[in-house]
């Protein structure tokens, strides 16, 4: 049994719809392995639920290399650096801070050490996970 059905088997008869997503995403071929494992790990750094992480993790090795489950790694660690500052940037309420630069260091954009379209992805799936909000869309608050 796969560290994936494993995970899906603790899932709750509640989150029934949760589980029959993840099993349709897992058997889904629409993505390539790398791209769909590489996405399912980051998402789950996103996360930051250690059981999914290691399950996803467990599950990526078996068909990524490592230097693709470092930069599945890498777009979770980097999105997650920016998500918490320009959130920090749009909402400060002094617009000193707007014009700053961020000086955030991203070298791994310029060589993920995959193809940069999956790089995109794994980026894009954990920006939205962690309620990146694209700058043409005002955030609410509360």
């Amino acid at each position: 049994m796969s560290s994936i059905e494993q995970l899906s088997d603790q899932i709750p008869d509640f989150a029934k719809d949760v589980r029959l997503n993840l099993t349709s995403l897992v058997a889904d071929e629409t993505l390539s392995p790398q791209r769909k494992y590489g996405l399912l790990l980051a998402s789950a750094i996103a996360t930051r639920n250690a059981a999914l992480i290691a399950a996803m993790e467990s599950a990526a090795s078996a068909v990524m290399t490592s230097v693709a489950i470092a930069a599945a790694k890498a777009a979770a660690s980097l999105m997650a650096m920016n998500n918490v500052y320009y959130r920090f940037a749009h909402l400060v309420s002094n617009p000193e801070y707007k014009t700053m630069p961020p000086r955030l260091r991203m070298n791994v954009i310029g060589n993920p050490g995959v193809e940069k379209s999956d790089f995109e992805l794994w980026s894009l799936a954990v920006s939205a996970i962690n309620g990146c909000v694209p700058a043409s869309m005002p955030m609410r608050r509360h």
